[in-house]
């Protein structure tokens, strides 16, 4: 199977990738990561650890991984909308916490509203551009705070 695009070519901020580090313990991340993501106006509705669950089924030794699933509902209601249901396949927004060392958190995201552009989930229009700008303000918001 041929790729429609080079992975390579693409440019972090072409897929709204966004990072930082956190001197904190993991847990302590996780509750911040939480916290700012709700005060910037997002839930979260879904979250897990698959490190916790790899560990368990297939004795994997990750260290600590966790996911958070925020999303904005009135920005995902637009976002249902605009790319006729298709692009609830990539909710929520996801912002993974990693552990890089104790001690030493890394969060990191990418927008799904600018990869569903790129793979044709959602339409390249003015509409989702106008979705894909307010979520991008909301994250970098959010990740002002962190």
């Amino acid at each position: 199977m041929t790729l429609p695009i080079d992975p390579a070519q693409i440019d972090p901020d072409d897929i709204g990738a966004t990072q930082t580090t956190l001197e904190m313990d993991h847990e302590v991340a996780i509750e911040h990561v939480r916290e700012v993501f709700t005060d910037a106006g997002f839930g979260v509705p879904v979250e897990f650890s698959p490190s916790e669950l790899l560990n368990e089924k297939v004795d994997a030794d990750r260290d600590p991984y966790y996911v958070l699933g925020a999303c904005n509902p009135a920005v995902a209601d637009r976002a249902l909308a605009a790319s006729d249901g298709k692009l609830g396949a990539l909710f929520p927004c996801n912002v993974v916490v990693w552990e890089e060392e104790p001690g030493r958190q890394r969060v990191y995201h990418v927008s799904i509203m600018r990869i569903a552009r790129l793979v044709g989930v959602a339409p390249d229009d003015e509409e989702m551009a106008d979705i894909v700008a307010e979520t991008g303000d909301l994250v970098d918001a959010a990740f002002e705070e962190l």
